[in-house]
């Protein structure tokens, strides 16, 4: 079997999918399931970025399929239209191909839902400096899908779990006693590597920042008149990082330059469905 690396390290994310569906409680239906071959055919029916092939010929894979998918993830990342009326071809057997179907669809679907609502916002950034990050405000069960989904749109992964950088919250300063001793803390954590990111929400809090020697600051809630006047006082070597609420109608608003990177939670909680089916008929 020709299976990608990526469908390898989900051999356990699979079998957690699909015990939702049950199939060991009924034997008598596995087993009654024909195995011939069916052609199909994956139809692209709205505008998008189709995206996470690689876990929707996986979960085919994973039950037994032998799909090699070297040629079919050729389209991956790809941007399509819907009166293209694209479809993708390939066989399997009926079996597989109907106890698979809803879980390999459902997984294709999210992926290319947050790839295409990412292109967006990346789309609306091309012109300016800034990258479109997304956030840890992902779906438990997930989050690695989701930001695969992130970087296919065109964006940029924040961190992928909270030892990739230490970012200091509102809530690390309200606990330690503000931003000082909440940047003391972490830095205890000897992390020679990892580094720091404060969140600040006024220009005196950035200013304290900048006496600590931090590097990173994620400009949080900011206006995008607050965000020229920390833009005027950024030094050299620092990067800003701009979130809180932008929308596809509102980041033009804050691609103000001096600003390093937009953060944007909706792209993964938010991203608007696009319509994607597999039709299949007897060889």
């Amino acid at each position: 079997m020709n299976r990608t690396l990526i469908e390898k390290s989900l051999e356990k994310d699979f079998e957690h999918f699909f015990l939702e569906d049950d199939l060991s409680r009924n034997h008598s239906y596995i087993s009654s399931l024909p195995n011939d071959n069916v052609a199909c055919s994956l139809k692209i029916k709205d505008d998008l970025v189709l995206a996470g092939l690689p876990y929707f010929f996986g979960a085919f894979n994973h039950l037994g399929a032998d799909l090699d998918s070297t040629e079919l993830l050729k389209n991956e990342g790809k941007s399509f239209k819907k009166e293209d009326k694209a479809e993708i071809h390939f066989d399997l057997p009926f079996s597989l191909a109907l106890t698979g179907e809803r879980i390999a669809l459902n997984l294709l679907q999210r992926a290319s839902s947050i790839a295409t609502f990412t292109a967006k916002f990346v789309e609306l950034a091309k012109n300016s400096e800034t990258k479109i990050l997304d956030t840890r405000k992902t779906t438990p069960g997930l989050r690695g899908l989701e930001k695969y989904a992130v970087r296919a749109g065109g964006g940029y992964n924040h961190r992928l779990g909270q030892s990739d950088m230490w970012m200091v919250k509102d809530n690390h300063k309200s606990f330690f006693g503000g931003v000082k001793e909440a940047v003391d803390f972490f830095r205890s954590m000897n992390g020679f590597y990892t580094p720091i990111e404060v969140e600040i929400h006024d220009l005196a809090e950035l200013q304290a920042g900048f006496e600590l020697g931090i590097k990173h600051f994620m400009l949080d809630n900011f206006s995008p008149e607050d965000i020229q006047k920390a833009v005027a006082i950024k030094p050299s070597g620092v990067t800003f990082e701009v979130s809180g609420g932008i929308r596809i109608d509102t980041i033009e608003n804050y691609l103000i330059p001096g600003v390093d990177a937009i953060s944007i939670g909706s792209m993964t909680y938010d991203a608007p469905a696009v319509d994607l089916s597999l039709k299949y008929k007897r060889s």
